[in-house]
């Protein structure tokens, strides 16, 4: 820790201000997009990383605009590509606080198999997917988090595609942390942010982020503040998964299959509940899950923050014992070979 406090005592005190860029904000009004941007820049100034230090890197999409309006080292990539372009900044420089901003077309339709390798090669970045079950920005198509039967410019009768659910293409890809949030819940959000900032590895958040345009109330349940306590229940390291507006509900396990049941008053009681282990990846499956039964409350908060070497680490370490084994190399004898000739 001296190194931080050094940084700490030595850096000027960074605000929101020197996170908000000149560029006018061009998503559409009352778009969830507006309160994530609010929420990171309100919550980066508090890592005490030296500004040129952050990266923000994007795909294509509404979500990947982000790079524009944070006033950091950014690129606005190509669709999909994100993670691989992020994955070869963070290999070059360790030492760079790297995050994605993608969406759940550009992220898990085009740049799925970029995101998942990222993921499981546990690269110390942190990803932050904006979930509208939508396409925004090519004008409402559906998309792989799209729901069975959802009517949209491309399913007129429906989509028949099964849905991704993120939280659960995150853990079986092996990111070592994986969260979700939602765009009306500013300090949950908040939360989830720092604790992936915090986590040395894969660290992946999905924001339930509503689009006003083209899929208006896909999550309100879960969001409003008139339905969000008896339709959500909130994930809390040690404690037990209760909910409901008088915290008169719970969730069970019935051998590995989750239910709902009343606790007060009834034939069960809160030490029949399920307490949330941040560390058991069994448990995050199951509750990432819980998705597919409408009976049950939708988790939110940090369902895996396990610790496992990093790739970047792991790296440098190889490439100091070859330093070390065959002292430095000649970049240009590396391109010429063993056998060169002249014509």
């Amino acid at each position: 820790m001296p190194e931080v406090a050094e940084q700490q005592s030595t850096s000027p005190k960074l605000t929101v201000k020197d996170f908000q860029s000149d560029q006018d904000v061009r998503w559409c009004p009352g778009c969830g997009d507006y309160s994530i941007l609010a929420q990171v820049q309100r919550v980066f100034p508090e890592f005490l990383h030296k500004k040129e230090n952050y990266v923000a890197v994007s795909g294509i999409g509404c979500s990947s605009r982000f790079p524009y309006y944070m006033n950091v080292y950014g690129l606005h990539s190509i669709h999909g590509r994100a993670p691989a372009i992020a994955s070869g900044i963070k290999s070059l420089n360790p030492e760079l606080d790297v995050w994605v901003f993608t969406g759940d077309g550009d992220g898990l339709s085009i740049g799925g198999n970029h995101l998942i390798h990222m993921l499981r090669r546990n690269l110390n970045i942190k990803t932050v997917l904006f979930n509208n079950e939508i396409y925004g920005l090519t004008k409402g198509q559906y998309s792989p988090t799209s729901l069975v039967g959802q009517v949209t410019k491309s399913t007129p009768m429906g989509a028949i595609d099964y849905p991704f659910v993120p939280v659960a293409v995150a853990l079986g890809a092996g990111a070592t942390f994986v969260a979700r949030t939602m765009d009306r819940d500013p300090k949950h959000m908040q939360e989830m942010v720092r604790r992936a900032e915090r986590h040395k590895g894969s660290a992946f958040v999905e924001i339930y982020q509503n689009c006003n345009v083209f899929n208006d109330g896909a999550f309100f349940a879960y969001t409003e503040k008139e339905t969000r306590d008896e339709n959500v229940v909130y994930l809390e390291h040690g404690k037990p998964l209760l909910f409901g507006k008088q915290k008169d509900k719970g969730v069970r396990l019935n051998g590995f299959t989750p239910e709902m049941v009343a606790i007060a008053g009834g034939e069960f009681g809160i030490n029949d509940l399920v307490v949330h282990d941040e560390k058991d990846s069994t448990l995050a499956v199951i509750l990432s899950n819980m998705i597919h039964n409408p009976a049950l409350p939708r988790p939110m908060g940090v369902f895996l923050a396990v610790e496992r070497f990093t790739y970047e680490d792991a790296m440098q370490d190889q490439i100091a014992k070859a330093k070390a084994r065959k002292k430095e190399g000649e970049l240009q004898k590396l391109l010429d070979g063993d056998e060169i000739w002249t014509i």
